[in-house]
């Protein structure tokens, strides 16, 4: 919506119309010296003699090292078709030819995939855009390249999957160096890139025993950066998700470097502005250490509370759905410990003004198994929640959650009515002594207000 303010008002100033448009991104790959080099079209491989197609197949991953403008539409289009062809031809024949993966056919592979894939990735607001020009209301920036770079990426991915592929061989080429330029795709704004990256990461993981530990390090470098200097970084979501299935496969007990991640590193995430972007993929590698070792739940329940936003209820909604799950699972022991600072910041929810924020908050009591829990630690949580349930269930301005309200406290009172009517009584005299103090109050300022005037008119 735009408003008609004058243009000459100090206090105003009109506001930038906010057009979501898809933008092509051009990457440093084009400064590469084999840019429009013209291509002649290479001998089928099926149609080569068996002793020929080793050759030829070096021939061919050469050959789609050539890179191509993508930002120019009519420019090489012939040159383009044949490397297109090219690479969709390798594709077909690592995938069905046995025995094609040879020693001398390694080194040229991952030169191919190296050339295409790795560049530098363009800053988000390349232009000097900031918040206040709606870059954040643009589409994701899609690789101008990606005709053939989706290609590349199917190719290797083929390459790592192949019944013929021998990690004793390909260690020698993918290494560190190549392990770190691929982590560095993930900032790639394009998400099909990434959705590719996550599953050649995926596989070079298995794979690789030896950079286990150091995909490890690095994923934990860069979400270390995004947690304290930039907070920006597209892809935390697509390691997030890698680094569940890697949690899923660690050793009982943990080890210690385990831990630290967990405490360090995945609870500390919470506090980002964009939680949302990733935080399904949170929640799970969170769910996962807790199923690992129960005794986890504690500090993870402590590092919620921490964290927990205190102005924006978006994220607060997102907090109140992640401790469900984990309350879901949670040792009965661990909760014991930790019911009392959790439940008083679940009934600041639930008694929150913000509509979402007290429904989702009262709707943890329709998990049986928190019931349960809340039942074996009633005596704590009952004089926490029931003063403030009762407040509300008269003053909440939302229907629906006064109606929520009044179903928690007849459940609570069929549960142990004794105890409630106990904590009621109680409530209700204290709300006596605070109404007696208040009128006492009133009464004393209005004697010193009658003493002031006496003495002016005196």
């Amino acid at each position: 919506m735009s408003l008609n303010l004058p243009e000459n008002d100090p206090f105003f100033k009109k506001q930038p119309i906010r057009i979501r448009k898809k933008r092509l991104q051009e990457s440093s790959r084009l400064r590469h010296k084999n840019l429009h080099q013209e291509l002649e079209a290479l001998p089928l491989l099926k149609e080569t003699t068996t002793d020929q197609q080793e050759k030829l197949f070096i021939d061919k991953l050469r050959q789609c090292c050539v890179l191509f403008d993508f930002s120019d539409c009519v420019s090489d289009l012939k040159s383009k078709e044949i490397k297109r062809a090219c690479l969709n031809e390798i594709v077909d024949y690592i995938t069905v030819t046995r025995n094609c993966l040879t020693d001398n056919v390694y080194p040229e592979v991952i030169t191919m995939v190296s050339i295409n894939l790795f560049r530098i990735i363009s800053p988000i607001n390349i232009d000097g855009a900031g918040e206040d020009t709606g870059a954040e209301d643009e589409e994701p920036a899609l690789e101008a390249s990606w005709p053939h770079s989706q290609i590349v990426y199917e190719f290797f991915l083929r390459f790592l999957e192949s019944l013929d592929f021998q990690p004793s061989i390909a260690k020698k080429y993918i290494d560190q160096k190549f392990v770190l330029q691929l982590l560095e795709l993930f900032d790639s704004e394009d998400p099909r890139e990434r959705d590719f990256l996550k599953t050649i990461l995926h596989r070079i993981y298995g794979k690789f025993l030896g950079l286990r530990a150091f995909i490890r390090k690095q994923i934990n470098n860069i979400f270390l950066r995004y947690i304290y200097e930039f907070e920006r970084f597209n892809g935390v979501a697509e390691l997030l998700e890698i680094l569940g299935s890697i949690i899923n496969g660690f050793a009982v007990p943990l080890k210690e470097e385990h831990k630290v991640f967990l405490e360090r590193v995945l609870i500390p995430l919470h506090k980002a502005h964009s939680l949302s972007l990733f935080h399904p993929q949170l929640t799970y590698c969170i769910v996962q250490f807790m199923e690992k070792e129960a005794p986890l739940g504690e500090p993870i329940i402590k590092g919620l509370l921490k964290f927990w936003p205190k102005t924006c209820s978006t994220k607060e909604v997102l907090f109140l759905s992640e401790l469900e799950e984990i309350l879901d699972i949670i040792d009965s022991q661990v909760f014991k410990s930790v019911c009392v600072p959790l439940f008083k910041q679940i009934t600041r929810s639930a008694t929150s003004s913000h509509f979402q924020v007290a429904e989702r908050s009262l709707a943890l009591w329709s998990n049986e198994y928190v019931v349960q829990l809340i039942e074996e630690n009633l005596d704590q949580i009952l004089p926490i929640l029931l003063p403030p349930l009762c407040r509300i269930s008269k003053s909440h301005w939302n229907t629906n959650i006064i109606t929520l309200t009044y179903n928690l406290l007849k459940n609570l009172m069929e549960i142990n009515r004794q105890l409630c009517d106990e904590i009621i009584n109680s409530f209700r005299e204290e709300e006596q002594k605070s109404l007696v103090k208040e009128q006492d109050r009133n009464n004393l300022w209005q004697r010193l207000e009658q003493l002031n005037l006496d003495k002016q008119q005196a």
